[in-house]
């Protein structure tokens, strides 16, 4: 094979899809990553970076298009980068899902599942996210169409960053993954804003006032939060916006205004101010009502983390004497949700505001064997270790567990570890240092996030 070359371009047959969504095309052995593309797709690529062992691309011309595209609903599919699958029918992606959580598995943690159950779908395929957060800019990302309309302002927009570039906006009008509500919602903000006279945070100059628009909402109780994170406090002229915005939405029970002044993009402000109405807003899993606060963290589709949740429930196989440790317990939900079926439940959290959520919602629901330990969870484990647990839930973060705390589990040996995962390689990884110990039963892979490569996995392992 002839060596490859940055701007080349070259044709290329899809074969299969990565885990970040890309195509996979292959040329001998070598691998090329084309973006937007799906299997089944010819297409005349141009090479974006080129390394030993792969290449990646972005397609130039589809010369033949896989029989598995669709249309996608979305004016802004292809261009924000967010559903990567809307052109997919979903019962292929979750083909796809499921494909990856097992070539995880078996390429990274060298593990044959003993049962690896289908994808349990999504109870809706859009509107299904509680949480949206979009970023205001002074520097809007135009679409070809758009650039034919020499009347298109790019000094204000109001939505997602287009990839590869940290300081360009894609100005959305719709987001299929939120309800029409906060579509409206956020239709009436983007006029409010562009015509306040608040100035937008500049990513480079670092300077500016208007950075986030964060939406939550209730699916129980239909409640709406909305908070405008800011560079510094604006609750004077934030109250105008306020007022106007209860008039036209009486769903929103709560406005609030976080201030982060540090450089890096984020949505977490270091001070928060109440604008309107209450600091929180309420949902149900099952039988239980959590408390959210604009920064906890809270599963994004509700109606399947209950579902998610049953599956651990199941998996964990609790007769109400166990102890059960719940690691990076988060605001609790799970801890909270296992409660009736445990004698104790000890949650281990290292972020100090998740802790006081946690320990906030079991008194909500008043649940009395529940606890939540603040700190970080090498050190709490080896503090606790005299106590051993019978069960243990791990639902880490995308980087998975760190190795001390995998080598610490296979010290205490519980009788059963239910490990819930948003990544399936960093699963791999981390299963792979419990297998000598452990007997991997089953796994469960529940899709949480229509139209995104993203998947989530319940997994039961059997002490040997």
């Amino acid at each position: 094979m002839k060596k490859l070359k940055r701007k080349q371009e070259i044709v290329l047959n899809i074969e299969k899809v990565a885990f970040g969504g890309q195509g996979i095309a292959r040329m001998d052995d070598f691998v090329v990553l084309v973006d937007n593309t799906v299997p089944g797709d010819r297409v005349r690529v141009r090479l974006r970076k080129v390394r030993k062992h792969y290449a990646e691309a972005f397609p130039v011309e589809i010369l033949e298009a896989s029989t598995l595209r669709r249309e996608a609903p979305c004016k802004h599919f292809g261009t924000c980068g967010g559903c990567k699958w809307q052109n997919l029918p979903y019962a292929v992606q979750l083909e796809f899902k499921k494909a990856h959580v097992l070539e995880s598995l078996e390429h990274i943690g060298k593990i044959s599942p003993k049962v690896l159950h289908d994808v349990i779908p999504s109870p809706l395929i859009y509107g299904y996210r509680n949480k949206m957060e979009f970023s205001f800019s002074g520097n809007r990302w135009l679409t070809p169409e758009e650039l034919n309309q020499p009347e298109m302002k790019k000094d204000f927009a109001l939505g997602f960053h287009v990839p590869r570039y940290f300081d360009r906006v894609i100005d959305i009008e719709k987001c299929w993954l939120q309800s029409d509500l906060l579509n409206h919602i956020l239709h009436f903000s983007r006029k409010y804003f562009r015509s306040s006279g608040l100035s937008v945070y500049h990513l480079r100059k670092h300077q500016g006032i208007l950075r986030y628009l964060m939406l939550r909402r209730s699916f129980a109780f239909g409640e709406v939060m909305v908070n405008v994170v800011t560079s510094e406090a604006i609750v004077g002229p934030l109250q105008e916006f306020s007022n106007r915005l209860i008039r036209q939405f009486p769903e929103v029970v709560s406005v609030v205004n976080n201030v982060n002044a540090r450089s890096g993009q984020s949505a977490v402000g270091e001070e928060e101010h109440l604008i309107y109405g209450k600091p929180t807003i309420r949902e149900r899993l099952g039988d239980f009502i959590f408390e959210i606060s604009a920064n906890s963290f809270f599963q994004t589709n509700p109606l399947q983390a209950e579902n998610l949740y049953r599956i651990v429930a199941e998996y964990a196989r609790l007769t109400g004497k166990e102890v059960v440790w719940d690691m990076y317990s988060g605001t609790g939900s799970i801890a909270v949700f296992l409660s009736p079926y445990a004698r104790q439940v000890r949650g281990f959290e290292l972020i100090d505001s998740a802790v006081r959520d946690a320990r906030r919602n079991a008194a909500l629901n008043a649940v009395t064997n529940c606890s939540f330990v603040k700190g970080d969870i090498r050190m709490q484990m080896k503090r606790f270790r005299d106590t051993p647990p019978d069960v243990v839930i791990c639902d880490p973060p995308r980087a998975g567990m760190h190795p001390e705390v995998v080598a610490l589990l296979t010290r205490l040996r519980p009788e059963r570890i239910v490990y819930v995962s948003c990544n399936p390689a960093t699963m791999a990884r981390d299963l792979a240092g419990l297998i000598p110990f452990y007997w991997l039963e089953e796994v469960q892979p529940v899709d949480m996030f229509p139209h995104t490569h993203h998947i989530e996995s319940v997994v039961r392992l059997e002490r040997k």
